[in-house]
Order: C-alpha cells, then structure tokens, then sequence
C-alpha cells in the first residue's frame, strides 16, 4: 500500500482488540482504535501509541460516532465480555452491541467501508446441539442474567444482516468461541484466568457444579488469524472461530494445577444460573470458506499464557476489581 488504507477497531484497548491492532498494524494498515475504557486497559496498546499508523480515540460507541477520513474496514469489538462484568453492567452491555452496532453501521455505510462484527458462541445459549454449527438457532433465556449479553449479541447480528441485505452493506460476522492469551484480565471472571489467579496466589481452585461442563479454548493468534481471513472473504453470513478440542471443567483444572506446579485443592461451588453445560464449535465452514483450523496446541498456549500471567506486577495478582462501575 503506497497510501496506508485505514481501519477502525472498536474495543481496541481489550483482550482480543488490542492484538487485533497488532496485527493490522503488521499487515501494513494505520489503524485508528476506539475504546471508552469501561474494561479495555491503555497498557494493552501503549506500545502501539508512538507509532505514527496508530491513533487512538477514548469514546463510547454507544455514542454517535465520527472519525474523519477514509476507512477501508471497520472491526467491532467493544464489549463487555466476561460474565463478572455484563453482571455488573448489563445497561451498558446491551447497548454496545444495539446502539453501538447501528452506529457503526452507519459510519460503513457512510465511508463505503466493510465491517467485521464480534459475535460470540453465546448466541448459541445453553445449547441442545452438540458441537454447534452456524445454523444452529441457539437455547437463550433472554430474560435471565446473561441475557444481556446474548441477546445484545443476537440482536448485532440481526441488525447487521438487516444492514447488508437493504443497504446491500458489505458485511462480516465472526461468533468467537472461548479465546485466551496474553493480555486477558486476571479478575475478569473467566475460568482460564481465574485458575491461574487462584493457583498463582495460592489459593483453592474453585469449579462450579460437578466440573462436567465443557468449554474449548483458543489461543489468541488463532482467532486474529481467522478473524483477518474472514475480513477479507466474500462471506456474509456467521462463521465459527475457536478450537474444537473440547475439555471438561474438571479436567481443565488438573492441567492448570499440573501446569503451575502447586498443590491447591479443588472445590466446588453451585452453578451459576444459565450457565452452558458444553461449548464446543463445529469449524468445518470455516475450514471450508477460510482454509482456516488453530494451530496452537492447548499445552503449549497455557504455557506462553501463564508465563505471561506470572510475571504481572504482585498488584495486579490480588486486584479484585478492575475499576469501579457506575
């Protein structure tokens, strides 16, 4: 590119949005991230800040949103994205990915722009198919506690094919399957950090209901790798990304136990309510579509994650919360 084309991340200061700068940033674009720091951490991009192809801009999306000149893509990823957080902020949860996706919407159609919108393997609920595939409807409770985040997540993905098919729109819309990997928040609720919270700080690991629920993890690369492959097909509709390598609760806690070395307990604690009793991905379009599988193995991800998790400031270890909601 003689003339940088550019691309709006949204959520750029997150887990996943930050690597996702990262990356466009290596494959040549000026990137603009967005984010409003709700849960996006500025340390996940300040290595990017000096750079002369990254802008940065503190806004919520949920707001009109303006960015000047040209944009060749768009990527949505602000959002809450762990239970501990849409719990806590479910108003703003919903309206990130309802008002938040119209906005963007209609910035791409202004700037004759593609976006890429970050769905999630919660639109499939608790689900009765088993792994799931882009045409399966999905079992939500859309009035339970994680309702505001998968239905948040349904209605983006009805709004944005509304938007392709009457405003012929080119559009883009990836359903993430459980990711991990630096940068991931240590207190942010999910099972991967949190065992390696409480096995970094001593402390029982906590499994709740039995440990026979399942859940399949992919490392970060990954899903930047499939998410980049999706931005630049020619295919509209949903597709899968995550590792299909399907492990039990249980199970996943023995290898974080074996993984760190300590000699913590396992206890058990109720289920929460709505919680999915098995999370496994059907890839086979985006194996088709994509010529995409993940690559990293769960062992030798863990390993590059907890090393990364080890050497994290002592304050960042026993932080309870990530900072205080309105």
């Amino acid at each position: 590119m003689s003339k940088k084309e550019r691309v709006l991340i949204t959520g750029a200061a997150g887990f996943l949005g930050s690597h996702l700068c990262d990356r466009f940033i290596k494959e040549g674009y000026h990137v603009v991230g967005m984010d409003n720091l709700i849960t996006g951490d500025l340390r996940n991009i300040e290595h990017l800040i000096k750079l002369v192809q990254f802008e940065f801009y503190h806004h919520d999306v949920s707001k009109f949103v303006f960015v000047p000149g040209e944009l060749k893509y768009i990527l949505h990823f602000a959002s809450p994205a762990s239970p501990i957080d849409y719990l806590k902020i479910p108003i703003q949860t919903l309206k990130v990915s309802s008002l938040g996706t119209h906005n963007l919407l209609g910035l791409a159609l202004v700037k004759k722009a593609r976006i890429l919108v970050a769905s999630t393997s919660e639109v499939y609920g608790d689900p009765v198919v088993h792994p799931q595939t882009e045409d399966y409807w999905g079992n939500v409770n859309p009035i339970g506690p994680r309702g505001v985040y998968d239905e948040a997540k349904r209605f983006m993905e009805a709004i944005t094919m509304a938007y392709h098919t009457y405003h012929k729109l080119e559009t883009r819309i990836v359903r993430i399957f459980n990711t991990y990997g630096p940068r991931m928040r240590l207190n942010d609720g999910r099972v991967l950090p949190a065992f390696i919270g409480q096995a970094l700080r001593g402390e029982d690991l906590t499994i709740f209901g039995d440990g026979s629920q399942t859940r399949s993890f992919c490392y970060v690369d990954d899903l930047v790798e499939g998410i980049y492959r999706l931005l630049m097909s020619n295919h509209e509709n949903p597709v899968n990304i995550g590792n299909p390598s399907e492990i039990t609760i249980k199970e996943f806690a023995e290898e974080i136990i074996k993984l760190t070395g300590t000699k913590q307990k396992i206890v058990h604690k109720p289920l929460p309510q709505d919680d999915p009793k098995q999370r496994q991905p059907d890839i086979s379009l985006a194996k088709k579509i994509l010529s995409w599988k993940p690559k990293v193995n769960r062992s030798e991800g863990l390993k590059i994650t907890y090393n990364y998790f080890k050497n994290l400031p002592k304050e960042e270890l026993f932080k309870k919360e990530h900072r205080q909601f309105k």
